[in-house]
């Protein structure tokens, strides 16, 4: 493949953010979050980042025009032109379609579902800490409670609150989980099991980008998860 261009399809809790960051380095390509450019915008206080906390921390998702239009200038930046890792987006069957516009010509979008039940996501959720200060997801490694990357302190996200996870799991239902029929018969879909150790779904989604490079469609990386 002339570029490697990956989307990180799941649920809250799923891990797509630690396996995008992963993928990003290994691969020295953009990790490409609207949530992080989104907290970004909360933290410095713009107009548009107070209107995004506000709808954030009810749980909700924000409009589908301000998230395309975010993603598709990101995208025509030269860093992103050898490939990059989406995670975050597309959130709807909506934006997918925008999506396939913005890809015309850019080479395949190889399509990772991470599956993981919903008890187990409830649980990682309710663990989940966040830097107060750079909005930093916490990997597990902090065990004195301080941000890895500023020194900031660790806090539960706002949308991890137990009501808010729950609203997020029903939004999570109805409108993006139709992503994952919209992407399913595409040769370069793949579901893979999220519940395991963080290195091994790594290792399965390293088979999966692998076999569908060697356009191996029914290979054994293809659909580990289902």
């Amino acid at each position: 493949m002339t570029s490697l261009n990956l989307l990180m399809l799941g649920p809250p809790g799923a891990g797509k953010g630690t396996q995008a960051e992963r993928f990003a380095r290994i691969r020295g390509i953009p990790k490409i979050s609207t949530g992080d450019i989104l907290r970004e915008a909360v933290h410095t206080g713009t107009e548009i980042g107070l209107r995004a906390k506000r709808i954030m921390d009810r749980g909700e998702l924000v409009g589908d025009d301000v998230m395309i239009g975010i993603v598709k200038e990101r995208l025509d930046r030269p860093d992103a032109l050898a490939g990059f890792v989406l995670d975050d987006f597309p959130r709807t069957v909506a934006q997918a379609t925008a999506l396939d516009e913005i890809m015309a010509g850019r080479g395949p979008l190889i399509v990772l579902d991470i599956v993981v039940p919903e008890s187990e996501l409830a649980r990682r959720l309710d663990m989940r800490m966040i830097c107060e200060n750079c909005g930093t997801n916490a990997d597990g490694n902090e065990p004195t409670g301080v941000c890895r990357m500023c020194h900031g302190r660790l806090i539960q996200r706002p949308d991890d609150s137990s009501a808010v996870v729950l609203e997020r799991f029903k939004i999570y239902q109805r409108a993006t989980k139709p992503l994952v029929e919209f992407y399913r018969n595409r040769p370069t879909f793949r579901s893979i099991n999220g519940a395991q150790a963080p290195d091994s779904v790594t290792a399965d989604l390293a088979a999966a980008i692998e076999a569908v490079g060697n356009g191996r469609v029914n290979g054994a990386g293809g659909d580990r998860g289902r």
